[in-house]
């Protein structure tokens, strides 16, 4: 740190900038300044700063003298009580902050707690790398399932993400700033290694410049590297197990390596990861029990500092997935599988450029190219018995997408007028592309006695080309009239062409600090987020149509072949509407303890889905199909009809004591519910009369807890994650695949979770190692996740699945250990 005077001055002025080791500006930063000078005048309340997104902050004038300050930001150690010799006039100062890394030896160093961010009106919760790493959740090389140790995000049955009640599709993912969606589904479909990551972080998305996610941002921003070389290597030894013999059941080696390119100037991290799967279904035959699948990917990281003032970033990120047998289960023996392999390449660079007076722009493009394909393992129906599945899978399909996005964002220099000002504009082009070539054959539901109750049979060509482009511009005003208050207004202007509409998205949001408590914020927030439209959605009347035939019990003919079509018809569509309303509390207490308490309350409607139209009279024209009116299964039209329905309360407390050591437990009421429970498709073959329930990620009660804690011997630490909440609900259905009452009426039984670890560092052979061991689920609690919902079936509601207790072993190489002077 330096400071420069002016001693024409009687009041000290301080100012500066906070950038990471790199040079790059962090913004957030929570500076506090405290006087220390005997005799100095104690102010009412420390004086406070936070750094705009150019790194720039700026103290109050205040009395000349010494003082002690604090910086802290989450995810970077924390500078603490650093002492500081004000004098009259200008004191510059030049701060520099390190991201946290996991602490092999004590050193003085700690890392930042959870802050009171008083630049931010709407609720954050963030994980740092070192936490991704430290907690015990299953399948630790994979960052979908670290998703689940933030508050507020619910991990289903099937290993989706869904965040504040939405779906997994209604969340925007972001990578280094890049959104990351699959162009096709618009989920999160990546890999990357976890080592790569430097933080997790969701919102609820009230700022201006997120769009396209109704449920929030889940934003992803990973590490470049620094002057020193690092490397790393996790799990590099196979696992075995013992269940109906002895094998390899996984093997997930993480390598990571970064360092400089040229030091001062440009740096790398390369981070690779591979995934070896062998699931065994004890309740199937040996030889048709077991299944084996592989993953790889890598991501490469650059930064270079072009000049002190022009930053250019760049990053690929490749994917690769097959897996033989997929959809191996207890109710999918060998031959209802489909082999599946899929890859995604994703491509960013971005060029940041700062202003002498301040003032920064950004202007980045990002390349995402996903390739799917499945694969039965014959050609025939797929038969569903009251026992379960039989025959073969009746898709075979290869699906290509893309996504090229262009964005600009301008952060102007700051001004005073009425208070302090920090505007953000910017502007998003997307374009997107789906190509697909599937080919269906049909099912069938069989009755108890063997005897057909329902048949479809797929017609037409199922090769479909579809594009859309979206526009994007935003603008945003962060306005402190005064210390201690933030007013947020903002505007986001979206255009989609799929669409044809135009949607204007207004924000609103007040931070306050009561009497100028620096421990303590009240926030609240206003705003609307319109949906992007999802491309396989609006492929569906391109698609292969359905027909069905209809049996009596006895197998005797009913009536069809009746067509299922799907349409967009002429009406106009309008982009769907999402209104959010949070509330919240934010208190610091002694010992670094945080306590969060936050309302949100999510309204959709003008929601994308489709109604059963089918018609009274003659068939629509625009169908194309050669069918009578009375030969109609169902007419499918797309129609902005969907209402989701979201309110939750949630209560967080989380500690960072003793340098490194840290807990979270948070408790969650929620509720989520809609009129389009099911998202209806031509893959799907249950009948749905009412679509009107809980959505199957509904959780009215979740507690989850984790935490890295020391023990009574040194180097030792124990690891543990506890995870509650009610069981998910799911639907029932008869013998011609007709759900009974309403969707989701069923729930399975609660869901409990214990893993607990201990891990020992030390040094051998002059490198640093972890070793961990411990179980999973320790109480063995029965946790099912599939279940036979079929009402004719002898084993009806009969659970399987679920993961029992586990002993896991897991082996981490931190690298040569660091000399001693």
């Amino acid at each position: 740190m330096g400071w420069a005077a002016d001693g024409a001055d009687q009041k000290a002025r301080l100012a500066g900038r906070v950038v990471d080791e790199n040079k790059a500006a962090v913004a957030g930063v929570q500076l506090t300044l405290r006087p220390q000078s005997p005799g100095a005048p104690e102010p009412s309340a420390p004086l406070s700063a936070v750094s705009d997104p150019t790194g720039a902050f700026a103290f109050e004038p205040a009395p000349p003298g010494e003082y002690v300050l604090t910086v802290e930001r989450q995810g970077f150690f924390r500078i603490q009580n650093r002492t500081l010799m004000l004098a009259p006039g200008n004191n510059d100062v030049a701060i520099s902050l390190d991201p946290t890394r996991e602490v092999f030896e004590r050193v003085d160093v700690s890392y930042s707690p959870k802050a009171i961010d008083f630049d931010r009106t709407q609720p954050q919760e963030q994980v740092t790398n070192t936490q991704l790493l430290e907690v015990p959740y299953p399948s630790t090389n994979t960052i979908r399932n670290a998703m689940r140790i933030l508050p507020g995000v619910v991990q289903d049955n099937r290993g989706g993400i869904h965040m504040n009640g939405g779906a997994e599709e209604q969340i925007l993912y972001t990578l280094d700033g890049f959104q990351i969606n699959d162009p096709l589904t618009g989920r999160f479909e990546s890999r990357m290694s976890l080592e790569a990551v430097r933080s997790m972080e969701v919102t609820p998305a009230n700022p201006a410049e997120f769009g396209k996610g109704s449920a929030g941002v889940l934003a992803i921003k990973t590490s470049t590297g620094d002057d020193q070389f690092r490397y790393s290597g996790t799990n590099f030894i196979p696992g075995l197990e013992q269940r109906k013999g002895l094998y390899v059941g996984g093997w997930t080696p993480r390598f990571n390596f970064s360092g400089p390119i040229k030091r001062g100037r440009a740096w790398f991290s390369e981070s690779l990861d591979v995934q070896y799967d062998k699931t065994v279904v004890e309740e199937l035959p040996k030889g048709e029990d077991r299944t084996a699948s592989w993953r790889a990917s890598n991501l490469l990281r650059n930064q270079v500092n072009i000049t002190p003032s022009n930053i250019l970033y760049t990053g690929l990120l490749m994917s690769f997935w097959t897996a033989p047998r997929a959809g191996l289960g207890v109710l999918d023996p060998v031959e209802t599988t489909t082999d599946r392999r899929s890859r995604q390449y994703f491509f960013n660079i971005k060029d940041q450029m700062y202003f002498r007076r301040g003032g920064l722009i950004e202007v980045g493009y990002a390349a995402n190219r996903t390739f799917g394909r499945e694969i039965p393992q014959g050609e025939g129906l797929l038969t569903y018995t009251p026992d379960g599945r039989r025959g073969f899978n009746f898709q075979d399909a290869r699906r290509k997408a893309g996504r090229n996005q262009f964005l600009v964002n301008s952060f102007p220099p700051s001004f005073t007028l009425a208070g302090g000002h920090q505007l953000k504009t910017g502007l998003d082009i997307d374009t997107l592309d789906y190509w697909q070539d599937v080919h269906r054959t049909g099912y069938q539901f069989l009755r108890a006695d063997a005897t057909v109750s329902r048949r479809t049979v797929y017609h037409g060509n199922g090769l479909v080309r579809l594009s859309n482009t979206e526009y994007a511009w935003y603008a945003q005003d962060s306005w402190k009239p005064r210390p201690g208050l933030l007013l947020e207004m903002g505007i986001r202007f979206d255009r989609d062409r799929l669409v044809g509409a135009t949607s204007w998205s207004p924000r609103f949001g007040v931070a306050w600090s009561p009497w100028g408590d620096e421990n303590t914020k009240v926030s609240a927030a206003w705003g609307v987020i319109h949906d992007a439209s999802n491309l396989r959605l609006f492929s569906r009347p391109h698609d292969q149509y359905s027909t069905t035939t209809q049996y009596a019990d006895g197998g005797a003919f009913e009536y069809g072949p009746a067509a299922t079509i799907f349409t967009i018809g002429n009406e106009p569509l309008r982009s769907p509407r999402y209104t959010h309303w949070t509330a919240g509390i934010d208190r610091r207490f002694p010992a670094d303890v945080t306590i969060s308490t936050q309302y949100l309350r999510r309204r959709g409607r003008d929601g994308f889905t489709y109604v059963n139209m089918a018609p009274s009279g003659p068939a629509p024209e625009e169908l194309g199909v050669a069918y009578a009116a009375n030969e109609f299964e169902a007419i499918y039209r797309l129609r902005n009809t969907r209402r989701d329905v979201y309110d939750s309360v949630q209560v967080t407390a989380r500690q960072t004591f003793r340098n490194q050591y840290e807990w979270l437990a948070s408790y969650t009421r929620s509720r989520a519910l809609s009129n389009a429970v099911v998202d209806i498709s031509a893959d799907d073959p249950l009948l749905i009369t009412s679509n009107v329930g809980r959505m199957p990620w509904d959780t009215p009660n979740r507690f989850v807890s984790w935490g890295y804690l020391p023990t009574w011997w040194e180097n030792w630490a124990v690891a543990y994650l506890v995870e509650t909440r009610n069981g998910f609900p799911f639907s029932v259905y008869n013998s011609s695949g007709r759900v009974t009452g309403t969707p989701n009426q069923m729930r399975f039984p609660p869901f409990f979770e214990l893993n607990l670890h201990l891990e020992r560092r030390f040094s051998f052979h002059a490198n640093r190692w972890a070793f961990r061991f411990g179980f999973n689920n320790i109480t063995n609690h029965d946790n099912p996740n599939v279940v036979n919902a079929d009402t004719s079936a002898s084993n009806y509601l009969h659970m399987y699945g679920g993961r029992g207790r586990s002993l896991n072993f897991r082996i981490r190489w931190l690298g040569k250990a660091e000399r001693k002077p």
